[in-house]
């Protein structure tokens, strides 16, 4: 087959401007091209020669690669020591040798035959180049704007990807529309083929508070104040329990802010969900009165082996430490990781006295 050289000016002024667009490496997309177009020739002409691709801005060259040996038996894939030393002096026995194969029409049946191989190489290549930018962002907060709403849940548009909230992460008390713009968080992000980098996220998960209180409090950045705990009722209440590795910050007092000036835009981020701030303890009594708190406490009894806190409260504060439909015990219990027993004063006498 007579040599041909084929123009390759415009196929690199493209591979720049992908280069540029998608910040994929010109290397990446030129081995890219040199496996399109070896597959396109062995397609095209049905050879078992093992085939390379040379390609430069001047030209675009195909060479079967050739063991030299004394008596040739497959053309394709030997070739004599007489005919190897045409194309290298230096040439042996048991060498192999990179004969040109260039077909005329090659230029048209590489376009043609290595298009689709090339875009899918290229598309995979920027989805590997999404996944990794995003894998980084599990659990971290992210910015997007929804794009519509269907019976698996929510999906939001980040930029480059799309990424979606199942029904069961998202507030049930919220109403997301289209084109709000939100923040999540970044729950998951799973390599999956074809389709790209599946991103799944949530406003529901407690995580989702934790981070949004780091953005807020620079004192957290800086490892001065420490979130020991959440446990939160997703679009009704959170309890927060915070500790100072300084004791001149006053932990809950930088999570709540001067006249709630921290505290005020997560709760309207949260559309009003409650917020407690406790203090965290390594006293566990005293961790379990504050995280009861605001209801008053008269006594507490820690029964270690069984994991168990009997508060004593006054009758009128009952409902108060039990909170709606017992929330705000449960939520002390959860924060606590103690099952917390609430008992009036009156209970505790009639008790006594039985």
């Amino acid at each position: 087959m007579k040599s041909e050289k084929i123009s390759s000016k415009e196929l690199f002024n493209a591979i720049d401007q992908i280069y540029e667009e998608k910040g994929i490496t010109k290397e990446y997309l030129i081995e890219s091209l040199k496996l399109a177009l070896e597959a396109a020739y062995r397609k095209n002409y049905e050879t078992n020669e093992t085939i390379v691709v040379d390609i430069n801005e001047q030209n675009i060259k195909v060479y079967a690669v050739k063991e030299v040996v004394e008596k040739v038996e497959d053309p394709n894939l030997q070739i004599s020591l007489v005919d190897a030393k045409s194309i290298t002096k230096k040439a042996k026995i048991g060498d192999t040798v990179n004969v040109e194969v260039t077909p005329k029409n090659f230029g048209r049946i590489a376009a043609v035959a290595g298009k689709q191989i090339i875009v899918q190489r290229l598309r995979e290549a920027e989805r590997n180049l999404v996944y990794t930018q995003y894998a980084d962002k599990e659990g971290q907060i992210v910015v997007g704007v929804i794009q519509k709403n269907d019976k698996f849940g929510t999906i939001v548009d980040l930029g480059r990807v799309e990424a979606i909230i199942p029904i069961k992460e998202q507030i049930s008390t919220e109403k997301l529309e289209t084109h709000q713009r939100i923040k999540a968080y970044v729950l998951s992000v799973t390599e999956s083929g074809k389709f790209g980098p599946q991103i799944v996220l949530s406003r529901k998960d407690p995580n989702f508070v934790k981070k949004l209180f780091e953005l807020e409090v620079p004192e957290i950045i800086d490892g001065i104040v420490e979130i020991k705990g959440i446990a939160r009722e997703a679009g009704s209440r959170t309890k927060i329990a915070v500790w100072s590795n300084d004791e001149n910050v006053d932990p809950v007092g930088s999570l709540v802010g001067k006249k709630g000036m921290r505290i005020q835009p997560i709760i309207d981020e949260l559309n009003g969900e409650r917020i407690d701030v406790i203090p965290y303890s390594d006293d566990i009594p005293s961790y379990i009165i504050n995280a009861i708190s605001p209801a008053p406490i008269l006594a507490i009894d820690i029964n270690d082996d069984e994991k168990v806190a009997t508060v004593v409260v006054p009758d009128e504060a009952l409902s108060y430490a039990i909170g709606a439909g017992g929330q705000n015990v449960r939520l002390a219990a959860i924060l606590t990781g103690w099952k917390i027993d609430i008992k009036t004063e009156t209970q505790i006498k009639e008790e006594v006295v039985e």
